[in-house]
Protein backbone atom coordinates (compact mmCIF):
# COMPACT_ATOMS: atom_id res chain seq x y z
CA UNK A 1 0.00 0.00 0.00
CA UNK A 2 1.37 3.33 -1.04
CA UNK A 3 1.58 6.00 1.73
CA UNK A 4 -1.17 8.18 0.00
CA UNK A 5 -3.13 5.04 0.63
CA UNK A 6 -2.31 4.74 4.12
CA UNK A 7 -2.73 8.20 4.87
CA UNK A 8 -6.29 7.58 3.43
CA UNK A 9 -7.10 4.53 5.06
CA UNK A 10 -6.12 6.42 8.54
CA UNK A 11 -8.90 9.02 7.80
CA UNK A 12 -6.22 11.60 6.95
CA UNK A 13 -6.69 14.25 3.98
CA UNK A 14 -4.02 14.02 1.27
CA UNK A 15 -2.92 17.57 0.60
CA UNK A 16 -1.17 18.28 -2.66
CA UNK A 17 1.43 19.37 0.14
CA UNK A 18 1.46 15.97 1.58
CA UNK A 19 1.65 14.78 -1.60
CA UNK A 20 4.76 16.61 -2.40
CA UNK A 21 6.33 15.96 0.80
CA UNK A 22 5.93 11.86 0.42
CA UNK A 23 7.14 12.22 -3.24
CA UNK A 24 10.59 14.13 -2.21
CA UNK A 25 10.82 11.14 0.13
CA UNK A 26 10.51 8.87 -2.49
CA UNK A 27 12.23 10.42 -5.45
CA UNK A 28 15.20 11.59 -2.79
CA UNK A 29 18.30 9.22 -4.34
CA UNK A 30 19.78 9.63 -0.32
CA UNK A 31 18.42 10.79 2.89
CA UNK A 32 16.55 14.26 2.91
CA UNK A 33 16.26 16.79 5.29
CA UNK A 34 13.03 18.47 6.07
CA UNK A 35 14.98 21.85 5.02
CA UNK A 36 15.16 20.16 1.34
CA UNK A 37 12.08 19.07 1.15
CA UNK A 38 10.80 22.43 2.13
CA UNK A 39 12.31 24.41 -0.89
CA UNK A 40 10.45 21.51 -3.44
CA UNK A 41 7.60 22.14 -1.72
CA UNK A 42 7.90 26.16 -2.71
CA UNK A 43 8.66 25.99 -6.12
CA UNK A 44 5.13 24.74 -6.71
CA UNK A 45 3.51 26.03 -3.58
CA UNK A 46 5.23 29.39 -2.57
CA UNK A 47 3.35 30.57 0.10
CA UNK A 48 3.71 26.83 2.18
CA UNK A 49 5.67 26.95 5.16
CA UNK A 50 8.39 24.80 6.81
CA UNK A 51 5.60 23.67 9.48
CA UNK A 52 3.86 22.02 7.12
CA UNK A 53 6.63 19.71 6.16
CA UNK A 54 7.34 18.90 9.81
CA UNK A 55 4.19 17.92 10.64
CA UNK A 56 3.51 15.78 7.66
CA UNK A 57 7.05 14.15 8.13
CA UNK A 58 6.03 13.64 12.34
CA UNK A 59 2.86 12.22 10.86
CA UNK A 60 4.71 9.84 8.27
CA UNK A 61 7.33 8.90 10.88
CA UNK A 62 4.14 7.87 13.54
CA UNK A 63 2.23 5.93 10.72
CA UNK A 64 5.86 3.82 10.23
CA UNK A 65 6.42 5.49 6.51
CA UNK A 66 9.10 7.52 7.10
CA UNK A 67 12.33 7.53 9.59
CA UNK A 68 14.86 9.88 10.58
CA UNK A 69 18.65 9.69 10.69
CA UNK A 70 20.37 12.07 12.29
CA UNK A 71 24.70 11.64 11.57
CA UNK A 72 26.57 13.68 13.09
CA UNK A 73 26.46 17.01 11.76
CA UNK A 74 23.30 18.32 13.16
CA UNK A 75 20.99 17.85 10.43
CA UNK A 76 17.81 15.61 10.48
CA UNK A 77 17.68 13.17 7.42
CA UNK A 78 14.45 11.27 6.07
CA UNK A 79 13.83 8.48 4.11
CA UNK A 80 10.70 6.74 3.16
CA UNK A 81 10.59 3.58 5.69
CA UNK A 82 9.97 0.73 2.63
CA UNK A 83 13.46 1.40 1.88
CA UNK A 84 14.56 1.21 5.45
CA UNK A 85 16.98 -2.07 5.70
CA UNK A 86 20.04 0.04 4.96
CA UNK A 87 22.97 0.85 7.02
CA UNK A 88 25.68 3.64 6.61
CA UNK A 89 29.51 3.46 7.57
CA UNK A 90 29.99 7.19 8.45
CA UNK A 91 33.29 9.31 7.99
CA UNK A 92 33.35 11.36 10.80
CA UNK A 93 35.80 13.60 9.18
CA UNK A 94 35.01 13.91 6.24
CA UNK A 95 30.98 13.36 6.13
CA UNK A 96 31.37 10.55 3.79
CA UNK A 97 28.57 7.81 4.10
CA UNK A 98 29.21 4.44 2.44
CA UNK A 99 25.92 1.74 2.28
CA UNK A 100 26.90 -1.49 4.54
CA UNK A 101 25.11 -4.59 2.94
CA UNK A 102 22.16 -5.82 5.31
CA UNK A 103 24.39 -9.13 5.04
CA UNK A 104 27.16 -7.84 7.00
CA UNK A 105 25.12 -7.19 10.14
CA UNK A 106 22.67 -10.45 10.19
CA UNK A 107 25.78 -11.87 12.61
CA UNK A 108 25.62 -9.26 15.22
CA UNK A 109 21.84 -9.64 15.28
CA UNK A 110 22.22 -13.15 16.10
CA UNK A 111 25.39 -12.67 18.42
CA UNK A 112 23.01 -9.73 20.19
CA UNK A 113 20.09 -11.99 19.97
CA UNK A 114 22.12 -15.25 21.76
CA UNK A 115 24.53 -13.53 24.03
CA UNK A 116 22.25 -10.62 25.84
CA UNK A 117 18.73 -12.29 24.68
CA UNK A 118 18.00 -8.64 23.04
CA UNK A 119 16.05 -7.78 19.79
CA UNK A 120 17.99 -5.34 18.00
CA UNK A 121 16.39 -3.11 15.80
CA UNK A 122 18.10 -3.28 12.92
CA UNK A 123 16.13 -1.37 10.19
CA UNK A 124 18.82 1.15 9.88
CA UNK A 125 21.64 1.72 11.75
CA UNK A 126 24.82 4.08 11.68
CA UNK A 127 28.15 3.22 12.39
CA UNK A 128 30.70 6.04 13.03
CA UNK A 129 34.24 6.57 12.31
CA UNK A 130 36.86 7.47 9.93
CA UNK A 131 36.94 6.22 6.30
CA UNK A 132 39.86 4.79 4.35
CA UNK A 133 41.08 8.50 2.83
CA UNK A 134 40.81 10.42 6.01
CA UNK A 135 42.68 7.73 8.27
CA UNK A 136 45.63 8.20 5.76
Amino acid sequence: MSCTQVLQAKGYRVTPQRIMVVDALHSAKRHISAEEIFERLREKYPYANISTVYRTLELLKELGLAAEISIGDGIVRYHAKENSRHHHLVCTKCGKMIDLSEDELVPLEKSLSKSYGFKADMHHLAIFGLCSSCRK
